[in-house]
């Protein structure tokens, strides 16, 4: 089992959760330990290279089947690529979940770092 960390469309009350997550483990809400950035370019995607906000999202529990049919939700490697990164739960728990970044910016600029702010 794999811990994947989800900031927009696979988060609970979005587009893409109940396809992909609904079997899935709710391990809590959380926010990345470190510092980078959310855009919107339609969809929300984050970018490694600039410290911004802490990103606000959700830990699930996933299994290798589940982790596989995300990976081709988001393109992984080609699109976005996944890293592990520290997140900090809402319980003060520390994990090393799985986040799907995108290589350059583009669009508009979530300073919260969630995608729930987003006024698009």
């Amino acid at each position: 089992m794999e811990y994947v960390f989800v900031y927009g469309s696979l988060r609970k009350g979005f587009w893409n959760h109940e396809p992909y997550l609904k079997n899935s483990k709710f391990i809590g809400k959380g926010k990345t330990k470190e510092k980078y950035a959310m855009y919107v370019n339609i969809i929300p995607y984050v970018v490694e290279n600039e410290k911004i906000s802490h990103i606000v999202g959700e830990v699930y529990e996933v299994d290798e089947k589940t982790l596989k049919r995300i990976d081709c939700l988001e393109g992984h490697p080609d699109y976005y690529r996944r890293k592990k990164v520290s997140i900090i739960l809402d319980s003060g728990k520390e994990i090393e979940a799985w986040l799907y970044f995108y290589p350059e910016s583009c669009g508009i600029l979530v300073e919260s770092g969630d995608y729930k702010d987003y006024r698009g």
